[in-house]
């Protein structure tokens, strides 16, 4: 099995691809540099599947991927939540104190804060992957470098773990959707979801969507999420992005033709199991 990510391997993309599809003997993973790269070998069929991040609960919502999920033809077939932990990886028998940089992905950093206010004689470098930093530096062999990752970063690359959890606050999670191209096979049971995702645009009049969302809460559905994303070449106006839990289909199904009743474009993005 072919599985899609962006960023390198040992990234919380791969950790979170392997927990939701198990670390079986066939199963690939496929590093990326974009996600839009990620979901066009989805649609072309050169992977079986991809694992993308939609939010964090530090950073927010990854609004380019909402994007992408509306204008390709894949759909959301599972979620994960992953506990996010930093880990501030160097060459094994490299000591903290002869570490002069340090490398990650901006929002690694801005979620390392405490650990890099107390070490001011670090240089923080921005880089453009957590595990992508810890491949960097070991590949050049740089002694005087460390790169912030996840743990599996170190296994892959032969990295040492010099200080673990460097994050600033506990509770990080991050939600990962588990993406196929529409029509695949082996996709999640509707029978068995409690979750759908949804994305609709409305009429840019007064109370379109509050009537909309109206419509949902009379349904008996749980409003779990709301994402707004521009519409290009619509200034001011926006398609919307709702997540909503429902405890049997006959719910969903009565949400979703009361939207489709009252907007402009309704596209369901998934019915899946909520993490």
């Amino acid at each position: 099995m072919k599985v899609a990510i962006q960023g390198e391997l040992g990234s919380n993309s791969h950790m979170a691809a392997v927990e939701m599809l198990g670390n079986q003997d066939d199963l690939e993973i496929i590093a990326c540099t974009v996600s839009a790269q990620v979901l066009a070998k989805v649609v072309a069929g050169e992977v079986d599947s991809a694992v993308l991040p939609i939010e964090n609960s530090l950073h927010g919502s990854v609004a380019e991927h909402y994007d992408l999920l509306l204008e390709l033809p894949v759909r959301i077939d599972g979620e994960s939540l992953l506990r996010i932990r930093h880990n501030v990886i160097a060459i094994p028998g490299v000591k903290l104190e002869e570490v002069r940089k340090v490398m990650s992905h901006p929002v690694a950093l801005s979620q390392c804060r405490r650990f890099l206010a107390a070490h001011p004689e670090l240089e923080v470098v921005p880089f453009y992957d957590t595990a992508g930093s810890v491949k960097n530096l070991m590949k050049a062999g740089l002694r005087d470098t460390a790169g912030i990752a996840p743990e599996l970063a170190a296994k892959e690359y032969g990295g040492e773990v010099l200080v673990a959890g460097v994050e600033d606050h506990a509770e990080n999670y991050t939600r990962f959707h588990l993406l196929r191209k529409e029509g695949a096979a082996g996709g999640a049971n509707v029978a068995d979801a409690d979750k759908m995702s949804i994305a609709f645009a409305i009429e840019h009049r007064p109370g379109t969507l509050v009537a909309a969302l109206e419509r949902l809460a009379r349904a008996g559905v749980n409003l779990t999420k709301i994402e707004s994303r521009p519409v290009p070449g619509s200034p001011w106006e926006y398609v919307f992005y709702v997540d909503v839990r429902f405890d049997t289909t006959e719910k969903a199904e009565a949400a979703l033709a009361a939207l489709r009743g009252h907007c402009r474009m309704v596209k369901v993005l998934g019915w899946y199991r909520a993490a």
